[in-house]
């Protein structure tokens, strides 16, 4: 499955899941000042960043010190991106976040990792930079994009919130879920050729 910019950059995307995350963000901040709210998805937005660019810089050594094969990892990240397709299609609210914060600020859990930079991110940033490394400022440029769109719909979380509905974000939600998940089954199919066939 060969990617470029634009649909690396729609991939991470739909991955991320910004507008998917709006109601596990202000409930997870509920009890954070106003104030800070905005200075905490920033701060959120750059770790997990940071964290899927290190795994993407260091993608090819990880699966050779695993010994994990191209092959293996374009169908272990398509199982996962089928699930969180499906989770995103059939979910009903936040799922398990809303109570973690516990009133204190949220830091790295659960908004940073693994929010944004879940299981579902890092396979694809791995599986990225694995297929084609010497593309990596392509792959590296794709994901500050979707990143930068993800901290944009996190930093005016409340506002988004209100100018759509929650009925038209879950609505959204779960048609990135449904692109999702064709996606994830594109990547299954693609590895499993690929171990098949040799190709």
């Amino acid at each position: 499955m060969n990617h470029d910019f634009l649909s690396a950059f729609i991939l991470l995307l739909l991955v991320l899941d910004p507008l998917g995350s709006l109601p596990i963000f202000i409930s997870v901040l509920s009890e954070v000042p106003p104030q800070r709210q905005r200075f905490v998805a920033l701060r959120e937005s750059l770790i997990a960043f940071g964290a899927l660019a290190l795994f993407m810089v260091g993608g090819q050594a990880f699966l050779q010190l695993m010994r994990l094969s191209e092959r293996s990892l374009e169908v272990a990240g398509g199982v996962i991106l089928l699930i969180i397709a499906i989770r995103m299609i059939f979910s009903h609210g936040g799922g398990g976040y809303q109570s973690s914060a516990g009133g204190r600020e949220p830091f790295i859990f659960p908004l940073a990792v693994p929010l944004l930079a879940g299981p579902s991110a890092m396979a694809t940033v791995l599986l990225l930079a694995s297929r084609e490394p010497e593309r990596l400022w392509v792959w590296m440029g794709a994901l500050t994009a979707a990143m930068a769109v993800s901290a944009a719909v996190l930093l005016t979380a409340q506002r988004l919130r209100r100018w759509l509905g929650d009925s038209l974000v879950a609505a959204i939600e779960k048609l990135m879920g449904l692109v999702l998940t064709a996606v994830a089954v594109e990547m299954i199919l693609a590895g499993l050729k690929r171990y098949f066939l040799g190709l």
